[in-house]
């Protein structure tokens, strides 16, 4: 397989009839991706419909379809994908069995404002491979996910303080979008962007991550209606937790009566069947889903003991119009089924593995300093460190405009990459989907 293609049949260029590139070191352009973003910002609120995809380099792609682990965008070129959607497509861009699903629901209606068998099976699996999930509800996002965590905790409790950690992200509401990508030297929570209200993180207190002294210690105070994390830090860094630290978490939380939740929207079902907490065995008492539980359609999950969300019945409100839409659950329950397979994950960490171990390979033979931290599902690459990071605070070491740099270079050569520094595999990225990748990667260190 090369590594990248045209997909528009030209010849004459060294691209042959049926689009495939004859030189894999030929640089790609992106000129009418460039165009159309610019066309497009005369309508959507500069180009995109999500900050997060603002400010790529050399530019926002506009992409005309996916294949497998793949995407063609609308330059013609053929690009290995590792943003999978920023982490939802773990069985690629076009599943048979996902699509299938889908086409068997669509005649029967979309949206019924009502039950369906498929939204009790859908959470049927998801309670059989969750080990917190005793109860859940769908929701239609991640953000939204996090918002029922808080209500249903401050419910529960009678307390209003939530514990978050520096380098953590729980979505984007006012509430709860506190210190993500703080200063080093911040005191009190940072505010993620202008127009947050400043006494929404009133309620906020904001720690390091991986310090089971100092969250003890808040906790013994007694007032903490919830402790909220990612059990392995993927939005940043893929830092693991330090042995013992979850456990001591949900000690902690147990003898302050505080709710634990872990957010899994990133690694849940992507990092095995039964998320983060299954792979670190702790469990939390609620949990929030989105992203691998749908491959692609709009679904996120909240999920935890019974006594917790029962309260969703019992005066809690927790609503959405979109929340379980039928069509979006015959997806959902094609994709739990291929993900309980012990099989799918087997390969999907294989691999990772052979990726990471390579990329790791090639950035010693460039003598650059590198750190490829995480799992084999999702991982994260770091220039200019020489050690995981422990917390957010550990992250100051990486050279993040040497890395854009690295994926620009990537781009070039056919190989779409997190600007962020994450990466996210799906079961298509075969052997010869990770031979491409390691070589261009081994082209884009020589340009950088």
């Amino acid at each position: 397989m090369p590594t990248h293609t045209a997909d528009d049949g030209r010849t004459g260029d060294g691209r042959t009839g049926d689009g495939r590139n004859t030189h894999p070191a030929e640089a790609l352009h992106f000129d009418e991706s460039r165009r159309r973003i610019a066309e497009a910002a005369a309508y959507l609120a500069g180009g995109v419909s999500s900050n997060f995809r603002l400010g790529i380099s050399p530019t926002p792609l506009v992409i005309e379809r996916g294949d497998g682990a793949h995407l063609i965008d609308a330059d013609g070129n053929r690009l290995i994908d590792y943003y999978l959607g920023m982490g939802p497509m773990i069985l690629g861009h076009t599943p048979a069995d996902v699509i299938a699903a889908v086409q068997r629901q669509l005649p029967n209606g979309i949206l019924y404002g009502g039950q369906s068998a498929l939204e009790a099976e859908a959470a049927r699996l998801v309670c059989e491979m969750v080990p917190c999930a005793e109860r859940m509800r769908f929701a239609s996002s991640g953000s939204e996910a996090v918002q029922a965590a808080l209500r249903i905790a401050r419910a529960a409790t009678g307390r209003r303080v939530v514990v978050k950690f520096a380098g953590h992200y729980h979505g984007w509401f006012d509430n709860i979008l506190w210190s993500t990508t703080p200063p080093p030297d911040a005191a009190g929570p940072v505010a993620g962007s202008r127009g947050q209200l400043p006494d929404a993180g009133a309620e906020i207190d904001v720690l390091p991550w991986n310090d089971l002294p100092a969250l003890r210690e808040r906790l013994a105070r007694g007032d903490v209606a919830m402790v909220i994390m990612e059990a392995a830090m993927c939005n940043q860094g893929s830092i693991f937790p330090l042995p013992g630290y979850l456990e001591g978490a949900r000690e902690a939380c147990t003898k302050a009566g505080s709710v634990l939740v872990f957010d899994e929207v990133i690694t849940g079902f992507r990092v095995g069947p039964g998320g983060a907490q299954a792979h670190f065995g702790v469990t939390p008492d609620l949990a929030t889903f989105a992203k691998a539980i749908a491959n692609g359609f709009p679904v996120a999950a909240i999920a935890g003991r019974a006594e917790l969300m029962d309260q969703l019945a019992q005066g809690v409100m927790h609503g959405g119009t979109y929340n379980g839409q039928a069509v979006s659950m015959a997806a959902t329950v094609a994709t739990l089924r291929r993900l309980r397979d012990p099989a799918t994950f087997a390969g999907l960490e294989a691999r990772g593995t052979r990726l990471m171990e390579g990329m790791r390979r090639h950035f010693a033979e460039a003598g650059i300093p590198a750190v490829v931290a995480g799992f084999p599902t999702i991982f994260h690459v770091a220039l200019g460190m020489d050690q995981p990071a422990r917390d957010w605070a550990g992250l100051a070491g990486f050279d993040r405009r040497r890395y854009v740099a690295f994926t620009t270079a990537l781009l070039r050569h056919g190989v779409r990459a997190l600007e962020r520094g994450a990466w996210f595999l799906s079961t298509e990225h075969d052997e010869e989907v990770v031979d491409a990748t390691l070589a261009a990667v081994g082209r884009a260190l020589r340009e950088i």
